[in-house]
């Protein structure tokens, strides 16, 4: 039975939303789930979605996976988890500034990153083209996200999160040149089944738009958060130079070379709310536009696909196929003693295991592993190929 009392304080809190946020606001009593809920909680749907990843499984491995730099034994470098607390806190800002909802703001920057597996982009890569050579779809891990809060988590019964918290996970894509975003609004539940289907065939880039003003805020705020942190920590192992970048991105985008993150993301935060205030779109301005992009390019040309930092990558990758090979062969044999069925199997519902393919399987227990877990499968494993040995943690520290 619900309680009249918190019923009130949560009849109270939208009255309130209503009073103060901006028109382009998602209210938090428009949230949709699949499954109906009491509603007497006293937060509303967006806050109790972020409290659910928050205290999830899923959330919790993102201390230990990849950002960008993996096998480097520094302090200092970016994890996962880090990225995922400043996408929140750039969002956050932005979102309160607009007038937006900021529980469903921070729901979505806390679960957008939900899917990565270990080793970052390089293990997505590879991840991707085992479960395409195991005749299952590709690995996407907006995708993935989705999957966990919808399908995995809460023994395979899924967190009931609602569309528009799934939708700003699915649809987050950092990695997009679209600076400017306008929200889809009239999304149902059968065109988010939709989506995540194209997203599947077409992979990061399929071209989705969040539903919400708030998704838009955080798919922004993705690459507002990586990629001055990603310069600074190529600094730091020495894979680049602070005078590498680019002047005309220094000078249009107000960096202070000492001071990279910082500067930048005061240029980019301010830009944004400057040209996106009262509007039912957000967007920088063109100069700021231009300048990120190539700053984005340079990254991509000296960081990210630079061949000092892939010497460990095929090993890496042997590695992502021998493991799957070896539990789709547990799960195909029912090895209980396996740690696909002692660490991830047995805890899954009737209907994820009578209804999930072997290939699915061994996909969904290896995207959720972190970095460590993932070696620490590797060297419990018997019968490894000859020659196939541990990464090397010192790879790609640069003298």
């Amino acid at each position: 039975m619900a309680d009249p009392f918190f019923e009130n304080i949560r009849l109270k809190n939208t009255e309130k939303e209503r009073r103060i946020l901006s028109d382009y606001a998602t209210l938090s009593s428009d949230g949709l789930r699949r499954r109906p809920e009491r509603e007497d909680d006293l937060r509303g749907s967006f806050s109790r979605d972020a409290d659910r990843i928050l205290h999830s499984r899923t959330y919790t491995r993102y201390i230990d996976k990849t950002q960008v730099f993996y096998l480097v034994p520094h302090d200092h470098i970016t994890h996962r988890v880090l990225h995922v607390q400043l996408v929140s806190k750039i969002s956050r800002v932005i979102g309160r500034t607009l007038g937006l909802n900021e529980d469903l703001t921070e729901a979505i920057a806390l679960g957008h990153d939900l899917g990565h597996c270990a080793y970052g982009h390089d293990g997505e890569d590879y991840l991707s083209a085992l479960c395409l050579k195991h005749g299952i779809d590709r690995f996407v891990h907006s995708v993935q996200g989705v999957r966990f809060m919808d399908r995995i988590e809460w023994e395979g019964k899924g967190m009931n999160l609602t569309l528009q918290v799934l939708d700003g996970i699915l649809c987050h894509d950092g990695e997009s040149d679209q600076l400017t975003l306008t929200p889809h609004r009239s999304k149902t539940w059968e065109d988010h089944e939709r989506e995540l289907k194209e997203k599947t065939l077409k992979g990061r880039h399929a071209g989705l738009f969040p539903m919400t003003l708030e998704g838009c805020v955080v798919r922004l705020a993705d690459s507002i958060s990586y990629i001055g942190r990603d310069i600074e920590d190529a600094v730091t192992i020495k894979l680049i130079k602070r005078e590498e970048i680019p002047k005309d991105c220094i000078d249009v985008l107000g960096i202070d070379p000492n001071k990279i993150v910082a500067t930048l993301v005061n240029t980019l935060v301010r830009d944004l709310i400057r040209n996106s205030l009262d509007k039912d779109f957000i967007t920088f301005s063109k100069p700021i536009s231009e300048a990120f992009i190539k700053l984005k390019n340079f990254n991509y040309k000296n960081i990210y696909l630079n061949p000092r930092i892939k010497t460990q990558s095929e090993k890496i990758k042997e590695i992502f196929g021998f493991m799957f090979e070896s539990f789709l062969k547990h799960a195909e044999e029912g090895r209980k003693e396996s740690r696909i069925f002692k660490d991830f199997l047995r805890e899954m519902n009737e209907d994820y295991i009578r209804n999930t393919r072997p290939a699915e399987k061994v996909r969904d227990f290896i995207a959720g592993m972190t970095d460590d877990y993932f070696i620490y499968c590797f060297k419990e494993l018997p019968s490894k190929p000859e020659g196939l040995t541990l990464p090397e943690p010192f790879g790609y520290i640069i003298p």
